[in-house]
């Protein structure tokens, strides 16, 4: 086991190498130093002047990625990547091009987006299966029929409907929670209510869909039968024998989604005006902040490295005969 997670996380290097250089290379085909010092100045008719104190203040002043003025390593390490990039695997993300210290940002940020990802992903599991499990059941009948129908209905939505919707119906119409904002503390929970119940809502087309897939694969196999001739009831056929063995690819669904956990959602945290993670990356995007957006990238797939190592490893709490060498 050990042996494997250090070969995973040696393969992870050139793996966030490559993620990095192609975050790197697409910011700067759109944007070129000058254009974000005139960005952060927030004047389009600044000085030159202005704009070449600002890019040694913060780092831009050196080629991009090939420094032919230098010699040996120098034409690799004195360069914008290298100084910009190295740091990253230390998890030291500096400061955004504004002044702020991302890391800190980060530390404080992660909680509103975990706020709201971990509820809406443990409810909506449990109501996806549950649903699935229901459908499974009556398959063959006008229940399992309608539930697939009902399935692509709500999948073939976009989700700024349920998040309009439900502003206006929850917000707007019944007055029941706030429309938007974010608080601290217990009070914060008013604020969660209405972005957890749209995730969920949104989810339930897809999720349903999915895991009714896996229980009627499942369903066909040879030790269900046996269960059947054993006389076991249909219920516990399902839940005592088809969701157990259904586990892996459950586990798969749902620890590859851990990233966003911390990552937060772009969309919901921007329509509920919450500030988590999900938001600051757009704000970085909008203000073309290129620490700001290489930093997350970078988190975004540290986390999802790590996501899959932690479903290799579940793998084998789930099922004793899978191993990892």
């Amino acid at each position: 086991m050990i042996a494997y997670i250090t070969r995973r996380a040696l393969y992870a290097i050139p793996i966030l190498l490559g993620v990095n250089l192609l975050t790197f290379f697409l910011f700067f085909v759109v944007n070129s130093p000058d254009d974000i010092a005139r960005s952060q100045l927030g004047d389009r008719r600044v000085t030159a002047e202005a704009i070449e104190h600002w890019k040694r203040a913060h780092g831009y002043h050196r080629p991009l990625i090939i420094n032919g003025d230098s010699q040996g390593f120098g034409r690799i390490t004195d360069t914008v990547f290298f100084d910009k990039s190295v740091r990253l695997f230390a998890f030291d993300f500096g400061s955004s091009d504004s002044g702020r210290d991302i890391g800190y940002d980060i530390s404080q940020r992660m909680w509103p987006s975990l706020a709201i990802a971990v509820p809406t992903l443990l409810v909506g599991v449990m109501v996806n299966v549950t649903f699935a499990l229901g459908i499974v059941f009556f398959r063959g009948t006008y229940v399992d029929f309608w539930g697939v129908v009902v399935c692509v209905m709500l999948l073939s939505v976009s989700s700024l409907f349920y998040i309009i919707g439900g502003q206006y119906l929850l917000s707007k119409l019944l007055h029941l929670v706030p429309i938007s904002g974010y608080d601290t503390g217990v009070n914060a929970l008013k604020f969660l209510v209405l972005p957890v119940i749209v995730g969920v809502i949104s989810g339930i087309g897809s999720g349903t869909r999915w895991y009714r897939t896996l229980f009627l694969e499942e369903i066909e196999k040879d030790y269900v039968r046996t269960a059947r001739a054993k006389g076991l009831s249909e219920q516990l056929v399902l839940f005592r024998h088809v969701l157990r063995n259904a586990l892996i690819p459950l586990l798969t669904g749902i620890v590859v989604l851990l990233p966003l956990l911390f990552m937060g959602s772009l969309i919901v945290e921007s329509f509920f005006g919450v500030p988590g993670l999900g938001s600051y990356t757009i704000d970085g995007i909008q203000r073309q902040d290129f620490a700001i957006v290489r930093s997350m990238v970078f988190l975004g797939s540290v986390l999802y490295i790590l996501g899959l190592i932690l479903t290799d490893i579940s793998y084998t709490m789930a099922d004793p005969r899978v191993r990892l060498n």
